[in-house]
């Protein structure tokens, strides 16, 4: 199987790609490390990524920025951020990858916990997680070719047991799940 991991070297990413590498091909890419360049939020970077890589079986993304301010100190630029770098870089991700992706293949993205259980000041958060959510719910019923999309959506990251995190993903990309919003270390 041959895997785009896109944000390998980050805190999820840094958990889950060896675990990816020790079973399947994995071609790592990201703004400033792994084996490609690139910068999802541009649609060109992500266009350009995907050529690099030719014909994939899965993509899994743990990249993806969102900016967290009480709501009084939140902007337009400041929801830009996150519904620009987290949520439309993973929706591109999928609508330019399904001219890349095999049959049967699959797309796994990541939102997070503040998607379905916000505190205060998270809205920035909470807007591009749970717009991911809603995203893999409703865009997988239209999948076609069995290429299947599902997101990870995990707690918070340092108290999560890494072989948790590995099942999560695993999941996504091994199993026939589809249109699975995965919950990692935490209970809605």
């Amino acid at each position: 199987m041959k895997i785009l991991a896109i944000g390998a070297s980050g805190e999820v990413g840094s958990i889950i790609t060896p675990a990816l590498k020790e079973k399947y091909e994995v071609i790592t890419a990201g703004r400033n490390s792994g084996d490609l360049r690139a910068d999802i939020s541009f649609a060109s970077s992500i266009e350009n990524l995907y050529k690099q890589t030719g014909k994939l079986d899965a993509v899994v993304n743990f990249a993806g920025n969102s900016i967290t301010f009480p709501l009084n100190e939140m902007t337009e630029e400041r929801y830009n951020i996150s519904v620009v770098q987290k949520l439309l870089s993973q929706i591109n991700l999928v609508l330019i990858g399904l001219n890349y992706i095999n049959n049967n293949g699959s797309f796994t993205l990541i939102s997070g916990i503040m998607g379905e259980k916000p505190k205060a000041g998270t809205s920035g958060k909470s807007i591009a997680n749970g717009g991911i959510n809603s995203f893999v719910l409703s865009a997988s019923l239209e999948m076609s070719r069995n290429i299947r999309l599902n997101v990870v959506s995990p707690g918070w990251v340092k108290n999560i047991p890494a072989e948790d995190m590995i099942a999560g993903y695993l999941k996504s990309v091994e199993t026939q799940v589809n249109g699975e919003i995965i919950r990692i270390g935490y209970i809605v």
